[in-house]
């Protein structure tokens, strides 16, 4: 499994902003795929995943200005975030797992395939 993201840049606070998560290897329907984020100096931490069920389950931290969704056709996974404040400023990663009792979901260790990230800047 191989998974490439996208669609970073450089926003206002109050924007909002789409990021892509191609996946390669296996199809997104069969199996839960998470963001995770690493703002500058700190350590990385969970944003959203889809779930074996096909739900979704958000860090406090978006809960409510985050959506996670799916196109199977496209096989990726997209996280889109409205009112960005400037601490949604970080590198926002993707990750899978094939693991059906891999563990809490909004851990690291849940997952076992990373993509590289894509730097999100958000100016006040």
């Amino acid at each position: 499994v191989q998974l490439q993201a996208s669609g970073g840049g450089l926003v206002q606070a109050g924007d909002s902003l789409r990021l892509s998560c191609a996946v390669s290897g296996r199809t997104i329907s069969s199996f839960p795929v998470a963001w995770f984020r690493r703002a500058p100096g700190k350590e990385r931490e969970f944003v959203a995943t889809t779930r074996w069920s096909g739900g979704r389950y958000y860090a406090n931290s978006v809960k409510g200005r985050g959506t996670i969704s799916r196109d199977n056709d496209k096989n990726t996974v997209y996280l889109t975030m409205h009112n960005l404040k400037p601490e949604d400023t970080a590198t926002y990663y993707c990750a899978a797992t094939l693991r059906r009792n891999a563990g809490w979901e909004h851990l690291e260790d849940a997952y076992d395939y990373w993509g590289l990230g894509t730097l999100v800047t958000v100016s006040s």
